[in-house]
């Protein structure tokens, strides 16, 4: 066991309705002018962003608005929400969607209150003094950014996408109703769903220490998010399924899962991001389409997690000799059965050996030569695993 330390300030507002309290909430925050950042959408169709600027009104809240956040969220947008912020004298930001609006807001916060340019921390050439306060409105269960220290940015020269993390960055309060994730595609809530439990095993596999709660509880988050994962395949309206994932994309992605254990793996996002930026594909999808690879070249030497992992989790018998390659395969079959890809070319792409070589060089660079925990990455690992995900 390591030590850790957990920092959890985000207030959590959970259930039916909880939208309403928004107002309340920002107010509760010293909030008097904000800046409503959203994607589009049903966010709009549904009536939602009205429900929300109307609870800001009833406080007596000025508010101003920034729609137009999409998956892979552009650094060209936060420059836009930069400058609006500035320019209307915000001190509190909103963010009413899923991960790319929370993560674009993220960034703006950052960029409305530190010097230079905000891409900067993507690149991990500064480090931020601070962030402009936000909040959250949640919409999609996947990243985990309402209650994370981490945010995702694409940009647009060279289509680089990069995380930068910062406690500065973890939202006030997170609102959460279940019942706003209703009029989600069966596709994005499948995404979202295989975000969730990429968060957790990026933690969970690790060839430094362990924790037997943090352990139990990663396995207990694994187990139920792929139990509802399958009832909302078939019964996309079921408020409980909702409910569950929605918690476990939270408690996924805000550090409990990984106290103790030193895991923070996160290869498999880091090559995804670059998969990701280049091609714009859908986060969750993309990372089922490389993970199978990716256990299968880093299992060697993090077999005892393996084996755990396909016991409790999957549970494959535990005498059986072949337990650590029959998890994973168990766990791409669950990928398969909710519509997930388990290779690139299920992804519906083809990249050439020139593109994997840049994709791998990339992410070499982002990672600052090598990644993992599982299994220390470097360029020539990272460009291996692409090849296989390509060839399967």
């Amino acid at each position: 066991m390591f030590g850790f330390t957990y920092f959890t300030p985000t207030k959590v507002v959970f259930g039916r309705g909880t939208e309403e309290q928004a107002g309340a909430l920002v107010k509760e925050q010293g909030g008097r002018r904000v800046l409503i950042h959203y994607g589009g959408g049903s966010v709009v169709r549904s009536g939602l962003l009205d429900r929300v600027k109307a609870s800001l009104d009833r406080e007596g809240i000025f508010h101003v608005e920034l729609g137009g956040a999409v998956p892979n969220p552009r650094l060209s947008l936060v420059y836009q929400g930069i400058e609006l912020a500035k320019r209307e004298n915000v001190d509190f930001l909103l963010a009413v969607g899923g991960g790319s609006a929370i993560d674009s807001a993220k960034a703006i916060g950052y960029g409305a209150v530190n010097p230079g340019d905000v891409w900067d921390f993507y690149e991990h050439t500064r480090t931020a003094g601070g962030c402009l306060p936000l909040g959250v409105v949640l919409t999609l269960s996947a990243t985990g950014s309402e209650m994370s220290d981490s945010s995702v940015i694409t940009n647009e020269d060279g289509m680089k996408k990069r995380g930068y993390s910062s406690p500065y960055g973890r939202p006030k309060f997170a609102v959460m109703d279940p019942e706003l994730t209703m009029t989600l595609p069966d596709y994005q809530t499948a995404c979202g769903c295989t975000d969730i439990l990429m968060h957790t095993m990026e933690r969970y596999f690790t060839s430094g220490g362990n924790m037997e709660l943090t352990d139990s509880l990663a396995e207990a988050l694994l187990r139920t998010v792929m139990k509802n994962a399958l009832i909302l395949r078939d019964d996309p309206q079921n408020y409980d399924a909702r409910a569950e994932v929605m918690w476990a994309g939270s408690l996924s992605h805000n550090g409990l899962t990984g106290c103790g254990n030193g895991g923070n793996d996160f290869a498999t996002h880091g090559l995804e991001h670059e998969l990701g930026g280049l091609y714009d594909v859908a986060h969750g999808a993309g990372l089922a389409a490389l993970w199978g690879s990716w256990a299968r070249y880093v299992m060697g030497d993090c077999l005892p997690r393996f084996r755990k992992f396909a016991v409790n989790v999957m549970g494959i018998p535990a005498e059986d000799p072949d337990a650590p390659l029959k998890g994973v395969e168990a766990m791409e079959d669950f990928f398969r059965s909710i519509g997930m890809p388990t290779s690139l070319k299920e992804l519906g792409i083809s990249p050439s050996e020139e593109d994997m070589e840049t994709l791998a060089r990339k992410c070499a660079v982002a990672a600052g030569g090598k990644k993992g925990s599982a299994k220390v990455l470097y360029e020539a690992d990272m460009l291996k695993i692409y090849r296989m995900a390509n060839q399967r």
